[in-house]
């Protein structure tokens, strides 16, 4: 799933696509998907992506909080919760760092602004 909503963020331009396996750091997911987008607009368009995404593939999205604000949208389907990310929002909230214990999970994106180890 977290490959999926990975690929629904690239699909929407999204950028800096992160994936933090939870696992054994956090009881609250398995894995952390976070990505940022340029404006209000593009940050709906990357959540909606994931969430329809998801869906499509079986998932259940059990919430989708700040949608309307698009500073910050969380996509959670329980396992995975993806972190949409205004820019300025995620540099100022830094959850890569905050979370800094957890292993990066390698993504297979075709774009080069993505990363993983």
């Amino acid at each position: 799933m977290v490959q999926l909503a990975a690929q629904a963020c690239d699909e929407k331009r999204g950028e800096d696509i992160v994936a933090l396996d939870m696992k054994d750091v956090s009881l609250v997911a398995d894995y952390f998907l976070i990505c940022h987008g340029n404006s209000e607009r593009q940050v709906q368009a990357i959540a909606k992506g994931i969430k329809d995404t998801l869906e499509e593939n079986g998932a259940h999205v059990k919430r989708l909080e700040g949608y309307e604000q698009a500073r910050w949208v969380l996509v959670d389907t329980g396992d995975v919760v993806c972190h949409v990310f205004h820019k300025d929002d995620r540099t100022y909230y830094n959850l890569e760092r905050l979370w800094g214990d957890a292993d990066h999970v390698h993504l297979n994106l075709d774009r080069n602004d993505t990363y993983g180890i």
